[in-house]
């Protein structure tokens, strides 16, 4: 993926989160700066999950291990972005949207695009 392909996606990124703070209680993002930061702060921690316990357990994995880390990604994510607030109920509600969300709007993992990179190269 490009740069500017990058850009792309943490800028859809961060509008589906802060559709995401309109529309789930308990959930909120200060404004567009804080949801691009989210989105690179929710991204870093997924690549850092992926990278130690396997594509299985990161939020954009499948299933209900996927659902809940992708939960604990979003709440964590909270203390290091400032104007980002979201209680328990509010991640696993937000973590339900985005995943809905993505089923329309799908965002390939940086494990994939990385995969994909290479497999080019071949």
């Amino acid at each position: 993926m490009s740069f500017l392909g990058h850009v792309v996606r943490f800028i859809v990124a961060a509008i589906v989160l802060m559709v995401v703070g309109w529309i789930v209680p308990q959930f909120s993002v200060g404004g567009f700066w804080s949801a691009l930061l989210l989105a690179l702060v929710i991204a870093a921690l997924g690549w850092i999950i992926e990278g130690i316990f396997g594509k299985k357990v990161t939020p954009f994995g499948r299933g209900i291990v996927g659902f809940i880390a992708s939960a604990a990604v979003i709440w964590i994510a909270q203390f290091i972005v400032g104007g980002v607030s979201v209680t328990w109920l509010g991640a696993i509600l937000a973590a339900l949207v985005i995943g809905i969300i993505d089923l329309f709007i799908p965002v390939s993992t940086p494990y994939e695009a990385g995969r994909s990179d290479y497999r080019d190269r071949d």
